[in-house]
């Protein structure tokens, strides 16, 4: 059995604005160091084997806050980058539905298979993201066993490991949110991905009330 904390990066300013980074390499804003600092303090006394963060640096960033307090390297592996969204990336929402309104609406409607323009960058339909995602993180519990991961990853490989570990059908609508910061809990038993904790913000709540007027 591998014990795998799942992290989603902190915040960007493109987060906080809806624009769609994709594979894009985006760094984390004031907000995101601030969420990534409190998210090392709360996991300063957790034990880890091992720290692995996705390639782009929103997510190597927050992993580093994280591995400073354990002494320990982080690992890359852009297997866990986020989807990739081809001519979307850079755009905010609304620019992407005026642009490719027959894409956007294939993308809004979940089609699984459908895939975005490629423009300059590689495109990836859910099922081929959700297939490299899953993929990565069993991969790293194999080479692993008998281990605590900590995986520092997007919001899009967040929801894959959710919908594995709940056996949830790709096409259903998401119904649960995925937190800049959150800590989520895992284990792989016998190959199968289980989730035992969903959500974790506690750490930040002292960040959200520094925000208030």
């Amino acid at each position: 059995m591998t014990d795998i904390l799942l992290i989603r990066h902190g915040e960007t300013s493109w987060n906080a604005e809806r624009r769609l980074q994709g594979h894009l390499d985006i760094a984390l804003n004031d907000a995101g160091q601030r969420q990534a600092d409190a998210l090392g303090r709360a996991l300063a006394a957790e034990h880890f084997d091992l720290i692995v963060a996705s390639d782009l640096q929103r997510a190597h960033a927050t992993a580093h806050a994280v591995a400073r307090h354990h002494k320990l390297p982080v690992h890359t592996d852009p297997r866990l980058r986020e989807r990739g969204y081809g001519a979307f990336e850079g755009l905010l929402y609304a620019d992407i539905e005026e642009r490719y309104p027959q894409d956007f609406a294939s993308w809004q409607a979940r089609n699984v298979d459908a895939v975005m323009p490629h423009g300059g960058r590689v495109a990836e339909s859910f099922r081929m993201f959700y297939h490299r995602s899953i993929e990565a993180i069993l991969d790293w519990a194999a080479r692993h066993p008998d281990a605590r991961l900590a995986l520092v990853a997007h919001g899009g490989v967040l929801e894959c490991a959710y919908r594995e570990a709940q056996q949830m059908e790709l096409a259903t609508p998401r119904s649960f949110p995925i937190k800049n910061a959150s800590i989520n809990r895992f284990r792989v038993r016998d190959g199968k991905l289980e989730m035992t904790s969903w959500g974790e913000i506690d750490h930040l709540a002292d960040l959200a009330r520094d925000e208030l007027p």
